[in-house]
């Protein structure tokens, strides 16, 4: 069986949520000749809601109808009871009729459509039967680690994960040799289904998970490319945490007979998530980490930190106080990555430092504890974290660092999450002594339990007791000293500053960059300008460029700042001190299907105010009809142009902009190709909403201005 990584499933199994039904009460098989008409409404039906204890009356996952070798697996991990979302999906997907699940992250839902594909499959084909297409890498490899925990008994299944930034070579090796389940990012499967090398012609099953993140990051093209290399005869199950109209468009056009299935989760958090925040002051963040690793009893621990830099930083000062620790961002290569995660896994470093991004979908059992070591500025982000710890019915603890500044950021968090963050105190140093203490206890406790050890020791201490008349208590304490070294046991309470911990002057400097509800965001000082190579002629808008570079690049919101499109071209504040590997990556990402071709810009930073396009970049120094570089053109538009006479941004020398794909051959990186392309008045595909004329490529033309052909999504 190929073997994806160490990222683990995030859904297997989820909390107890209140759950919804949604079909025709007399449908449930699908007739494959048969088609729900898009004006029929369906009926709604309330399945029961799981009880908050077990009762005898409980379905398990024998009850579903699943095959021997799917329960002999699931029954080996430990799975008993379904979920809400995997006790209505999983008998509606093995009759055959395709769903609409709505759930949240941590529902379930992997398992939901995992297991019933498994049970189903006909083993021995060799060939693609089953497709699952999610938005990241990071999902698609927590996706394929699923179906292999479910596979464990059907050794003659074979599957594969397919995404950027993994050579082609180990894809291509595994199809030829033949794969029974494919899970992939959209931009890859394109390349291979482009390249010949992945044949969908005998596909059953198609899974579109996440599908509004799939949206939001501008795979409509791509996932409307993908459903037409597949056969018109298939089981479709679309997963989603939100129903816009999009989706239920899409639903309606490629889905048949379809039950929808809600799950409408209690809390948005896990219940079984103890959630704490301490006030502090970034200047001594570490100091107050350090003091809680002291007192705190964990097993395993991921630190969340914003920046990639700070995951280093911080791993590394972990490690010169003693602590088994490690970093991983968006620079730490797959392999890294790996081995990393695997020795978190059997304990040889017990603290993860990482970005969001790096982490998501990192699924580790022995995840006791989540740090927020830099607190998220949008809850949703607090939610994914969080939920690394508490899996699976398992109890888990999260804390989280609030500066003086941030305090506001409380409110917001817990009015999505919909629980109370209780505030903890700092451990003072008789906090600290009482657990050295008794650790020391402990460790004098375990040496007297090796008695064949003592027995060698005891004799030479006596020995010394005779010879030097010093009381045996004396002689133990001067081992002590020995083993303890030069650093003291305890600590002094007398000098115990913890008035410095949250003192507000010590944040002014560091905390600088923050908002507050009324003053605009200050530009950090380390972010520098890039150029990319798409503007507002290709329809580009800023959360477009924020979605690709987060996906593709691994940066966080914290690291990309202003963001100024122009006509051709388009500027964005980015870390000075990107890897290599990254822009490399970022120089072959593209956005609405052109490469941006990233690069640094050395010009002068716009001023803060002016510029043509305010809901951007609003800078000054790139200004339409205003100035910026003209490079003795004659008058024109503003923006580089090096006496092209033509249309774009800086493209190199082409008098023609009519071809205007960009690289668009071996592309290791398609990762984020935009975002929704909504409200555009023609052109170029994606998802269009009303756009009267458009030209013949893609997007979804239905609703408005084209009763003349057939709705396309």
């Amino acid at each position: 069986m190929t073997h994806p990584s160490d990222f683990q499933n995030s859904d297997d199994l989820g909390l107890t949520d209140d759950l919804n039904l949604v079909g025709e009460d007399n449908a449930s098989t699908t007739d494959s000749e048969s088609e729900q008409p898009e004006a029929q409404q369906p009926e709604v039906t309330e399945a029961p809601k799981q009880a908050d204890k077990p009762e005898s009356n409980e379905p398990t996952f024998a009850d579903l109808g699943l095959s021997d070798d799917v329960l002999a697996a699931i029954t080996e991990i430990g799975y008993e009871t379904p979920s809400p979302i995997q006790a209505a999906t999983i008998p509606t997907l093995l009759e055959g009729r395709d769903v609409v699940g709505l759930a949240q992250t941590g529902t379930g839902k992997t398992a939901a459509f995992a297991l019933p594909i498994l049970s189903r499959l006909e083993p021995g084909k060799r060939v693609p039967q089953a497709l699952v297409l999610s938005p990241t890498r990071e999902l698609a490899i927590q996706v394929a680690e699923s179906f292999e925990k479910f596979a464990a008994k059907m050794p003659e299944v074979h599957l594969l994960p397919v995404y950027g930034g993994q050579a082609y070579g180990v894809q291509l090796s595994a199809l030829r040799r033949g794969v029974d389940v494919v899970v992939g990012t959209p931009g890859r499967v394109i390349d291979h289904i482009k390249k010949g090398t992945l044949d969908l012609s005998q596909l059953r099953f198609l899974v579109l998970d996440e599908a509004d993140e799939m949206l939001k990051m501008g795979f409509a093209e791509d996932v409307e490319e993908i459903l037409s290399a597949t056969p018109e005869e298939k089981q479709v199950a679309l997963f989603s945490a939100t129903m816009p109209q999009q989706i239920r468009r899409i639903s309606k056009q490629y889905l048949r007979n379809a039950a929808e299935i809600t799950v409408k989760s209690k809390t948005a958090t896990a219940t079984n998530v103890t959630q704490r925040y301490l006030v502090v002051a970034h200047a001594r963040k570490v100091d107050a980490l350090t003091r809680i690793l002291e007192v705190e009893e964990f097993d395993g621990m991921i630190v969340f930190a914003r920046t990639k830099s700070e995951t280093e930083e911080l791993a590394e000062r972990l490690r010169a106080r003693g602590l088994a620790a490690a970093a991983i961002n968006g620079d730490i290569q797959q392999a890294q990555r790996e081995r990393i995660v695997g020795d978190l896994k059997s304990g040889k470093i017990d603290i993860l430092v990482a970005t969001d991004v790096a982490a998501r979908g990192l699924d580790v059992e022995r995840i006791s504890h989540v740090v927020n070591f830099s607190i998220p500025t949008d809850p949703e982000s607090y939610v994914h974290r969080i939920g690394r710890t508490g899996r699976a019915g398992r109890s888990g603890a999260a804390i989280s660092f609030i500066t003086p500044r941030e305090r506001r950021l409380l409110g917001i968090i817990e009015r999505t999450t919909r629980q109370p963050l209780e505030e903890m105190q700092l451990p003072t140093a008789e906090d600290i002594n009482t657990t050295r203490l008794a650790r020391f206890d402990d460790a004098i406790t375990q040496a007297l339990e090796q008695t064949e050890r003592i027995s060698a020791f005891r004799d030479i201490i006596d020995h010394y007791v005779r010879h030097n008349d010093v009381p045996e208590s004396d002689v133990a304490a001067a081992l002590a000293v020995v083993a303890q070294g030069e650093t003291p046991l305890l600590l002094d309470p007398a000098k115990d500053d913890l008035k410095s911990f949250n003192d507000r002057g010590r944040d002014r400097d560091r905390d600088r960059g923050d908002r507050d509800d009324h003053g605009p965001r200050q530009r950090r000082n380390d972010l520098v300008q890039y150029r990319i190579e798409v503007g507002r002629n290709d329809r580009v808008q800023p959360g477009y460029i924020v979605g690709a570079l987060a996906n593709e690049g691994g940066l966080g919101r914290d690291e990309i700042g202003h963001i100024r499109i122009m006509p051709n071209f388009s500027i964005v504040e980015l870390p000075a001190d990107l890897s290599q590997e990254t822009l490399s990556r970022l120089e072959h990402t593209e956005i609405a299907g052109q490469r941006i071709d990233l690069k640094r810009d050395s010009r002068p930073a716009p001023r803060e105010r002016g510029g043509d396009d305010r809901g951007g970049y609003r800078g000054g120094g790139y200004r339409e009809n205003r100035g910026g570089y003209r490079d003795d053109r004659g008058g024109g538009r503003g923006g580089y142009r090096d006496d092209r006479g033509g249309r774009g941004g800086y493209r190199g020398d082409r008098d023609d902009r009519g071809d205007r794909g960009g690289f668009r051959g071996d592309r290791d990186n398609r990762g984020d190709r935009g975002g929704f392309r909504d409200d555009r008045g023609g052109g170029r595909g994606g998802f269009g909403g009303n756009r009267d004329d458009r030209g013949g490529r893609g997007g979804w033309q239905g609703g408005e201005g084209r009763s003349d052909r057939k709705p396309r999504w």
